[in-house]
């Protein structure tokens, strides 16, 4: 019972913004999770959301902008950073979204590049395709550097 608990909270923890996979992988591993469990627990979890995300993200914000005043401040930062990223990778395209996701740091990852092909109105086919294989980078980097870390400490 207690693994399919850490199972749980691993992809849990993976469909959050900003956690992302960079801390399922890890929390998975801590849980007393196989390293690739916890990777494609952490990379499903990762990319349960972004199908929607892609289909509702600038009406969700448009619709939390008018509803909500106190809202506005955070859409347009979400949006400003959206737009950031998507003109830094629009000569790419989707290679570019690839190593927008592929990157496991801070501002990188499956929530944005979902809001970058928004922005970049691409095909949800070829978007989730990208996002797909930056996650399945990002979760292998995180768990190498995972094992790594500890190897090192033990």
């Amino acid at each position: 019972m207690e693994g399919i608990k850490t199972a749980l909270m691993t992809v849990l923890v993976a469909m959050t913004p900003v956690l992302e996979l960079r801390a399922a992988i890890p929390f998975g591993l801590a849980g007393g999770l196989a390293y690739w469990e916890a990777f494609w627990l952490a990379v499903v979890g990762n990319m349960l959301p972004i199908p929607l995300l892609i289909l509702f993200a600038r009406r969700l914000l448009s619709w939390l902008s008018h509803r909500f005043a106190f809202m506005r401040r955070f859409t347009d930062f979400v949006e400003k950073h959206a737009v950031a990223k998507a003109k830094r990778i629009n000569r790419f395209q989707l290679f570019g979204l690839m190593l927008l996701v592929a990157v496991p740091l801070p501002g990188t990852g499956a929530w944005t590049g979902a809001l970058v092909a928004t922005v970049l109105e691409l095909r949800m086919r070829s978007a989730l395709s990208a996002i797909f294989l930056g996650v399945v980078i990002a979760g292998i980097i995180v768990t190498f550097l995972s094992y790594s870390a500890v190897i090192a400490f033990f």
